[in-house]
């Protein structure tokens, strides 16, 4: 398995939160947990700004992608309004959540919570090179939900 080292440092009172860690060994993502004071309520529909309390430092060449916790989603229906969101590695600024709210009950984000997770991804950089025409397929220009069920 291949290894890349990501340095982290940790917003200043932020020192009981949990850095981020893999929970198992084939786990791909690690998680990600709350920075809030007293907790904060997300309402059905709510979309809030939650921050994590790190800063990272990513190599060039990788990215992370944050995702939603399944089980908050499956749970309460709480996810990432843009999800994954990425960390791009020239980025250095406070790492924070937009999370949402898609249940029908309130939901308490406590301090430390893991609330979304982040894996680290190889980045492979595209050259656009405009033509007149493409290739043809046996799709071809069919779009959503041209294949039947």
């Amino acid at each position: 398995m291949k290894r890349v080292r990501i340095l982290l440092k940790k917003k200043k009172g932020c020192e009981d939160i949990p850095v981020p860690k893999y929970a198992t060994s084939g786990s791909s993502g690690m998680d990600l947990c709350a920075d809030v004071e007293e907790g904060v309520i997300l309402e059905p529909g709510d979309i809030r700004l939650i921050s994590t309390g790190i800063y990272l430092d990513i190599p060039e060449g990788y990215e992370a992608e944050i995702r939603p916790r399944s089980g908050l989603a499956l749970k309460h229906g709480i996810g990432l309004v843009n999800s994954p969101g990425t960390i791009d590695s020239d980025y250095r600024g406070l790492v924070s959540l937009i999370l949402i709210n898609h249940g029908k009950e309130s939901f308490k984000i406590r301090r430390g919570e893991r609330v979304a997770q982040m894996v680290i991804k190889e980045v492979v950089r595209a050259e656009i090179d405009l033509k007149e025409s493409l290739s043809g397929t046996a799709r071809a220009s069919g779009g959503f939900g041209h294949t039947g069920k």
